[in-house]
Parts: structure tokens; C-alpha cells; sequence
């Protein structure tokens, strides 16, 4: 115990952290790092308006609903306007829902589903200039990916969901930084975040997750607004003994939340998904539909077993045989193998309770194993297929679609954004809302742009 004191006392984690949050101004961030806060931002609309209309958001809403104590912001690509933190957790719900959002590849935490929402929220209820939401969103990014760096990869393993436990935390600091919040108020912000932070891994698949992605980012403009009235809290709210990195965390890393602040931005490490599924299976993905490709469809039906190749995680994460619904599909090898191979296509339909009730593509799930091979990146896979003839064949990813050094192009998450819009049947207009988040900069309105993307009539 004498040894974490000492710790605590040479690592003031929260009050560095506050700091920079506090003092860190727009001019600081670098052109490229400008342009990747947009791409972020378009990405966040793409996903949020495929997850629009889903189910698990018909339901959420009209429970919400009942609660809201106005009608202040927008509900992305839906007709309700609710109060600014119903709105915020709604919004994050909808973004996650498919699995369809940004990763930050080190932590594999979803970084901008709780962000985006809780100040497009911020954004109907005060004004709030493209630069001021930019810089806010950039800065509530950088403190949630870099405490999840802290207690990295044991957090996740140990079953915390850590989009919804360290979102929380990017939450209060984005909206910390809209108001101007003191050093002293964001670590207190920190505190209260802290004590609102949660979300289990056993809830993927399941509708249960998005409570805890949306109470990320609800949470988060709680605490900041809670500190804003100098409600305070602990002085350590991260690092001390029973601090959030010390109870959530096994030896957690105090440096990596502070350690080249300001000089390395971690949205340089987030990446956006091709494909509606674990990261993980977009190597995968990519190498069964190259086979798709040049293989006849007689030929794909005859398949007597598939082999995947892959970092261990790629078994620890998706070996899931036996799956029922299309939300369980996205974190299920056993059923993106076979969607791509047999009908060439890894879109939400793919993903779907359709999808999955197709007894061809469990049949063929059921033929699959897995190798684990550490020297395999994530981003890595090779699919084997072996025919009755025993003949092969095989296709090598050595580095996936949508990783980070095989980006989505600024076209491509335009062209996400048109086809989610569209699966999402919001009846909304990507065109402006995709111009209006290049222009984002320039405007001193954002409630605006979180207006364009709601539901017509």
C-alpha cells in the first residue's frame, strides 16, 4: 500500500491531464489533425444514421421519451427532439448500435460515439462555434483513448466495456472544455465521470450494450455541468489508491495518459470500419470476399472446411458458433466467413437476423477453425478453404481495409455516410450534411449542423 501512495504522489495524473484540457487552444492543432476530427465527425453521422431506426432505438426512445424535460436537441435521423442529455445518450446508442463506429486500435475503444452526440447536444442548448465543437471533441477524445491506454489490454480482457467506461470520461471533458471549466473544476469532473463509469463486455450482442455506450456520453455532460456548480470531488480521481485506474486497471500505466500531450494526438491511431463487425474481422472479411471474387459460386458450395489463420484475438473475440440474432453475427467468425463467401457482401445486410436465420450460412459455419499465430497482427488474417478434391485455396491479408495504414479515403466515408443514410430509412439528406462537416471550421452555429442531421417534416 506504501508503494501506491508513493506512486500517487509522483504521478498527479488528473491534475496534468485537467491542465492541458484547460489550456490547450485551437491554434495548437495541427492542419492534418484539424482534417481528422472531421473525418471523425462524418463517420459519426454515417453510423449514427444506419442505427437510426433499428429496434433497439424504437424502444429506447419511447422510454427516454417519457423522462425528457424538453425538447431542445435532435435526435439523429429521427422526427423527436428530446432534452440535451436524453438526447446525448440516444444519439451514442444509435452510432453504436451496429459496431459500425471509429476505433482507436490500441485500446479498440469506440472514441467517438460518446463524444459527438453529447456536444451536438451542447450545441442546440448554447452556441457553440465549428472550431470551439472541433477542439472540444478532439480534446474529449484525447482523455478517454489515453485512460484506456493506461489500463490496457487488462480492462477490456477483465470484461469492462471500455467505449462505455473510459467514454464516459471524453464526455465530460469535451463538455468541461465548452464551458470553460478551471483545472480544479474538469478534475472534479473527472471525479464525478468516474463514479458514473460502466459497462460489461457480456452485454455484446445484446441490446443491453447501448445503455452503457449512451450513459457514456449522458454521464460525461452530467459531471461537467455538476462542475461547472462546483460540485466538487476527489483530488485523484484517476490515480489515487482507489482511484479509477487503480480499480479498473491491473499495474496500470499513470504516464501513458500524460506522456507527450499535446505533441502525439491519439485520433492519429483511430480507424473507421468497412464493415459492420469487430475490427478484428475485417481482415478476414477482405480475404473471403477476394474469394468470393474469383471463385465459382458451384465451386464455394462445396466446401468442406474453412481455416482461419490470425492473431489470437481473432479467435478470443469472435469464436462464436450457435449464434441467433444479427447483432450477435458482428462479433461471430462463424458467420462472416460464410456471408462473404457464399453472397460476396459484408454490409449490414449481411450482419442482419436474415442473415443469420439462413441455414446454408450455418452449415458452413460449422466447418470453420481457427489457427492462433501471435506473429499476426490484428489487422492480418489468411482464409483456407479445402474442397472434396483436396484441392485449396487461399487468400493472405496482411494488412485489412479500413486499418490504420489502409485507411478509408475521405471518399470512402462519403460514400459510407450515402449508403448508411440510406439503409437507415431516415428520410435525411446527406448531401448538405456532408458539406456542412468539411465547412464545420468556418460555421458559428453548430446546433445547425446537428439539425441537418435529423428527420425531415
Amino acid at each position: 500500500m506504501e508503494n501506491t501512495k508513493q506512486v500517487d504522489h509522483l504521478s498527479p495524473v488528473s491534475a496534468k491531464l485537467s491542465a492541458f484540457i484547460s489550456n490547450t487552444t485551437w491554434e495548437q492543432v495541427p492542419k492534418h489533425i484539424r482534417h481528422e476530427i472531421k473525418r471523425s465527425v462524418l463517420n459519426y453521422f454515417a453510423v449514427g444514421l444506419a442505427g437510426c431506426n433499428d429496434p433497439t432505438l424504437d424502444r429506447a426512445v419511447r422510454t427516454y421519451a417519457r423522462f425528457s424535460a424538453g425538447h431542445a436537441a435532435t435526435l439523429v435521423g429521427r422526427p423527436e427532439r428530446l432534452d440535451m442529455l436524453n438526447a446525448a445518450a440516444l444519439n451514442a446508442m444509435s452510432a453504436n448500435v451496429y459496431d459500425y463506429d471509429d476505433t482507436h486500435i490500441p485500446t479498440i475503444i469506440h472514441p467517438t460515439s460518446p463524444v459527438a452526440p453529447a456536444l451536438l447536444a451542447l450545441s442546440e442548448t448554447q452556441p457553440l462555434s465549428g472550431k470551439d465543437f472541433m477542439l472540444a471533441f478532439l480534446l474529449g477524445v484525447e482523455a478517454q483513448c489515453r485512460i484506456g491506454l493506461a489500463i490496457s489490454p487488462f480492462h477490456y480482457n477483465r470484461g469492462w466495456h471500455i467505449t462505455s467506461t473510459c467514454g464516459v470520461f471524453g464526455s465530460a471533458m469535451a463538455i468541461g472544455k465548452t464551458l470553460n471549466l478551471t483545472p480544479t473544476q474538469l478534475s472534479w469532473a473527472l471525479g464525478s465521470a468516474a463514479c458514473q463509469a460502466g459497462g460489461l463486455v457480456e452485454s455484446l450482442g445484446t441490446m443491453s450494450k447501448s445503455i452503457s455506450v449512451g450513459n457514456a456520453a449522458r454521464n460525461g455532460i452530467l459531471a461537467a455541468l455538476l462542475a461547472q456548480d462546483n460540485f466538487d470531488g476527489p483530488d485523484r480521481p484517476l490515480e489515487g489508491a482507489n482511484g479509477f485506474l487503480q480499480v479498473f486497471g491491473d499495474a496500470p500505466d499513470f504516464d501513458a495518459v500524460t506522456r507527450g500531450l499535446g505533441e502525439q494526438w491519439e485520433i492519429s491511431n483511430v480507424a473507421y470500419k468497412p464493415y459492420p463487425c469487430g475490427v478484428v474481422l475485417n481482415p478476414v472479411l477482405d480475404a473471403c470476399l477476394a474469394l468470393s471474387a474469383r471463385i465459382e459460386p458451384r465451386r464455394l458450395d462445396t466446401i468442406e472446411a474453412i481455416e482461419l489463420t490470425g492473431h489470437p484475438l481473432l479467435r478470443q473475440r469472435t469464436d462464436r458458433p450457435n449464434i441467433k440474432t444479427g447483432r450477435e453475427s458482428q462479433v461471430s467468425a462463424q458467420h462472416a466467413a460464410p456471408v462473404a463467401l457464399l453472397r460476396g457482401n459484408a454490409g449490414l445486410v449481411a450482419f442482419s437476423d436474415q442473415a443469420v436465420s439462413d441455414p446454408k450460412l450455418r452449415a458452413l459455419g460449422a466447418l470453420l477453425n481457427f489457427n492462433d499465430d501471435e506473429a499476426y497482427s490484428i489487422d492480418s488474417a489468411k482464409v483456407l478453404l479445402r474442397f472434396p478434391d483436396q484441392s485449396t485455396e487461399h487468400e493472405y491479408v496482411e494488412m485489412a481495409r479500413g486499418s490504420l495504414q489502409r485507411p478509408l479515403t475521405d471518399d470512402e466515408l462519403e460514400t459510407k455516410l450515402h449508403d448508411l443514410c440510406r439503409y437507415g430509412r431516415s428520410g435525411c439528406d446527406a448531401a448538405p450534411l456532408i458539406q456542412a462537416v468539411w465547412n464545420m471550421e468556418n460555421t458559428e452555429d453548430m446546433g445547425r449542423l446537428a439539425k441537418l442531421a435529423g428527420a425531415p417534416g
